[in-house]
């Protein structure tokens, strides 16, 4: 992306390798009349601009407004102006991009650069809340079992005004995971939701040793969760289960029906 920023925007001089250029939260999600507040901290960089850019999804990037530290004002781009938007700062290296009374037009990805590297953040504006991602995490194949490796996969569907925004996060036992990840840019459904496919590369050996992984979605504070581990026993392994002790006891179909029932009931206290 940086290299996209070089080529569209002229006024951006580039040199890579220097230092690490960082934004956080990863994903803001406000609703319409909110002020959005964006952190970025430029590493060891102390004598150059925060540079701060918007660009919405499928377009090019438009540049909001630049600060430093030993400016008493703050520089803007064509279109861009105070209050609505104004930058402030915390040290020689953190900068706040900051963004009042928001409108659905604001939602898009906020990239702060200086002139050796560049991070993005993304912001969502609504008119409502919006609900949690909704997932399903699907487990290793009997195949791919057979050899040494095996890949979790989490699919996530978000809702429409989250222009397919999102942070996922993979835990294994409750720890964080890193390597082996990776995960799809966002797809836009025919019913105008997105959704996002994220993969986990594991061990075989590790999936037996019956750990639990879960895949965790956020769009701003709204966030789920699913877990899958090697025993993970679903309702229809335990009804088969269920009508094979029936058979074995001789039960009659309504004693079927009457001990399913209290089984359901017990299942779900």
């Amino acid at each position: 992306m940086l290299g996209s920023l070089c080529t569209l925007i002229t006024a951006l001089t580039c040199v890579s390798g220097v230092t690490l250029v960082t934004q956080k939260p990863p994903v803001v999600a406000l609703t319409t009349g909110q002020t959005a507040t964006m952190d970025c901290n430029l590493g060891t960089v102390t004598s150059d601009t925060a540079n701060w850019y918007k660009q919405v999804p499928g377009g090019v990037p438009q540049y909001v407004l630049r600060f430093y530290h030993g400016w008493s004002s703050v520089e803007y781009g064509s279109g861009f102006s105070a209050p609505k938007f104004t930058s402030n700062h915390q040290s020689q290296t953190d900068y706040r991009l900051i963004i009042k009374n928001v409108e659905e037009g604001d939602s898009a990805i906020y990239y702060c650069t200086t002139w050796d590297d560049s991070a993005k953040q993304n912001l969502i504006v609504t008119g409502s809340t919006l609900p949690p991602p909704v997932l399903t995490v699907f487990p290793p194949s009997t195949d791919e079992l057979q050899s040494n490796k095996a890949t979790l996969v989490c699919v996530a569907s978000l809702p429409s005004p989250s222009l397919g925004f999102a942070d996922v996060t993979w835990t294994a036992a409750g720890s964080p995971v890193s390597s082996g990840v990776s995960s799809s840019s966002a797809v836009q459904q025919p019913d105008q939701t997105f959704h996002i496919s994220s993969y986990l590369a594991i061990q075989t050996a590790d999936w037996k040793r019956d750990k639990a992984y879960t895949c965790q979605v956020s769009v701003g504070s709204k966030a789920s969760e699913k877990k899958q581990q090697a025993d993970t026993i679903t309702i229809s392994h335990l009804l088969l289960y269920c009508f094979v002790l029936f058979d074995h006891f001789g039960l009659h179909d309504v004693h079927k029906s009457n001990a399913l029932n209290t089984f359901f009931l017990l299942f779900y206290l």
